[in-house]
């Protein structure tokens, strides 16, 4: 069925992104030894890639709104693809971290094109789960090509992790041109049209609420590798497992998510972000008991990995009427959260230890679970008062 093809494709290529995107998480104590850098300093590779999203996101989307669909996903991977070429030839890290910077300006746009693409042409019911054949992208990513690329970085050198996601974008770029057909916008809205959902206060809430929610979970998330290390004691090639373990469970999590956010996209939110809070203290508590730990880790997988998900249905649930724009807020202001948590973890890892990094996602997680709470307060207050008389 075209629906799920469309879906599928789109999935594909979100593989490839995040093999960029997050790939580095697992290398970044390599990094920093190849460059004579601290970890956070090697942080910013992930962190300013994700600031730029945040920055630049929701006007390259309406930009490239007008355009053909498969065009702008195409365009959007061949740079993902040129980007994993040039760092896997360790190139100074100025130019490392430059060459980095620059797909993540179309990052926000492909995402927002495939889910787009993917939910024009099926029924308004199945909106979520297509979304999350889409979305799945980011827990299959971390399941294979996130965890591998750490593996081989373990037994090569960390310049093979950009080799895999060099391969990746280039299956990826391959599908997109060769199994979707071509898909103009046929009625291009207006920017002003659009533009009207930031003064919802409801949507404005469901946007601090994305933010503080990724922030969340990449104060801990950005820094597995060096976690997993120096907290637990493991070596490279157990903490790939650990990566492999993360990623397993998530896949099982997005399904799970994309069928319970069809019933209450609120409530299925508030279940998976409560393990920002929950993820602390077990992995304060599993200490060095390695089987404790790698329960920790397969439910930290299962609880972070719909974030991206919810995150979005969430906010389109508060704009439905501007889907691309809503969604690349969505994935904008989820980037500034990623680049916030990573940075500001990384200022308390560099006073306090690495060991504080997750209590800084529970006080981020506790923030989003009360935007929640708002928008629940007024989008009830708003609501019109039945009269029985």
């Amino acid at each position: 069925m075209m629906t799920k093809k469309t879906a599928y494709i789109g999935c594909l290529g979100l593989i490839g992104i995040i093999s960029t995107e997050f790939g580095v998480i697992g290398v970044l104590p390599q990094i920093a030894e190849q460059y004579q850098i601290t970890i956070d300093k090697a942080g910013v590779l992930l962190s300013a890639f994700a600031l730029v999203i945040a920055i630049t996101g929701p006007f390259m989307t309406l930009m490239a709104s007008g355009f053909d669909r498969k065009k702008v996903m195409a365009t959007a991977i061949a740079i993902f693809l040129i980007t994993g070429i040039v760092s896997s030839f360790a190139p100074p890290f100025w130019l490392l971290l430059t060459v980095r910077i620059l797909p993540a300006f179309l990052q926000p746009v492909y995402i927002s094109t495939a889910i787009a693409a993917a939910v024009a042409t099926g029924d308004k019911k199945d909106e979520h789960q297509l979304m999350g054949i889409v979305l799945r992208g980011i827990a299959i990513a971390m399941v294979t090509t996130v965890p591998l690329a750490t593996y081989l970085a373990g037994l090569f050198t960390w310049k093979v992790s950009f080799m895999v996601q060099t391969v990746v974008s280039a299956v990826a770029l391959i599908g997109i041109l060769k199994m979707l057909p071509p898909m103009p916008v046929k009625a291009k809205k207006s920017y002003g049209s659009q533009l009207q959902i930031l003064k919802q206060p409801s949507f404005l809430m469901s946007t601090a609420m994305n933010f503080f929610m990724i922030a969340a979970w990449f104060s801990t998330y950005s820094y597995f590798a060096d976690y997993m290390g120096k907290v637990k004691q493991m070596d490279e090639k157990m903490i790939s497992y650990m990566l492999l373990l993360f990623g397993v469970t998530g896949i099982a999590a997005n399904w799970l998510s994309g069928k319970m956010l069809s019933k209450s996209i609120p409530a299925t939110t508030s279940l998976f972000l409560s393990g920002t809070i929950l993820i602390p203290f077990a992995l304060q508590y599993s200490g060095g008991n390695t089987w404790l730990t790698i329960l920790v880790v397969a439910i930290w997988g299962f609880l972070y990995a719909p974030c991206f998900l919810n995150a979005s249905a969430y906010m389109i649930s508060a704009a439905p009427h501007a889907l691309e724009f809503a969604n690349s807020l969505a994935t904008s202001f989820g980037n500034l959260g990623v680049s916030v948590g990573t940075i500001v973890s990384g200022w308390i890892i560099a006073t306090s230890g690495i060991a504080m990094s997750p209590w800084v996602g529970m006080c981020f997680g506790m923030l989003a679970l009360l935007m929640i709470g708002l928008r629940s307060i007024y989008e009830k207050r708003q609501e019109p008062v039945k009269c029985y008389c």
